[in-house]
């Protein structure tokens, strides 16, 4: 007979795991263990008639997948559903195995209620672009804090944004989620080195042998994005829609270049169409 252990750890507290299940001798399968975590939801795909297989960026395991049952079955069920539209942040108590692709998500409730990012066409197309970016860059399922806590500021920074800067938060976003994944384009914008060469990263006084780069004001705006420390700034920034998405495909050019298998965007058909 196997007793059952139902723990709930937090944030800091992982190696506890291991040291319970040595002291007690039970093997970790039979061990119910839940973990307190906040998560941004990125995917939901619709799973059998009830269910949902959601793609979560967890703070404390990094990208997961999460099998939840029985959240589409009535309207008090519909209404369950809706915290698992992609980009909603949330509260979570889940268990978590190592050995499993899918987890189990025990609890779940709203950690950060938006006032329009949800409701607003551009904001929700603006946001629905950085979850599918956030997805194809992570790779691994581990933590990473501070790309955590960049991702849902970002968001919030979205919701809260004026129109101006609204218009301008993907370009923001897509230049700056670089940094943390360790290949920033280097700011060395000059008089001479007046070209991005999207190969290497950085500003070069002549034309590269290769398609890959951006020349002209262009480079010199994303010379200015990329000083830009806080979303508010981008109201500085006067855009048509051209320029707008000219850049925005510049710097999708650069990810591929740069992530492997990094693909279509999928959501920026409907980005290019409200911006």
């Amino acid at each position: 007979m196997f007793v059952i252990f139902d723990l709930v750890f937090h944030k800091g507290f992982l190696p506890q795991r291991i040291i319970l299940c040595a002291l007690c001798g039970f093997v970790g399968n039979n061990i119910k263990v839940t973990y307190k975590t906040k998560g941004i939801v990125l995917r939901s795909i619709k799973y059998g008639e009830t269910s949902l297989v959601v793609t979560i960026f967890t703070e404390l395991f990094g990208i997961q997948t999460y099998m939840v049952n029985g959240v589409r079955t009535s309207k008090k069920s519909s209404a369950k559903a809706n915290h698992f539209q992609p980009t909603a942040i949330l509260d979570l108590v889940v268990y978590h195995s190592e050995n499993k692709q899918m987890q189990r998500i025990k609890e779940f409730s709203w950690a950060i209620l938006y006032n329009s990012l949800l409701s607003d066409v551009i904001k929700n197309s603006i946001a629905s672009f950085m979850a599918e970016l956030i997805q194809k860059c992570l790779k691994q399922p581990e933590a990473n804090t501070d790309l955590y806590n960049f991702c849902e500021e970002s968001f919030c920074e979205l919701d809260r944004s004026e129109k101006i800067i609204a218009a301008n938060f993907a370009l923001f976003f897509t230049l700056h989620l670089t940094h943390f994944f360790g290949f920033r384009m280097t700011d060395g914008f000059s008089t001479d080195n007046h070209i991005l060469d999207l190969q290497e990263g950085n500003f070069t006084d002549h034309q590269p042998t290769h398609q890959y780069y951006i020349e002209g004001e262009n480079a010199a705006l994303t010379a200015q994005i990329l000083k830009v420390m806080q979303p508010h700034e981008m109201s500085e920034f006067k855009l048509n829609r051209e320029i707008r998405r000219a850049l925005l495909l510049k710097y999708l050019e650069y990810y591929s270049l740069h992530i492997q298998d990094f693909g279509q965007m999928k959501t920026l058909m409907v980005l290019h169409e409200v911006l």
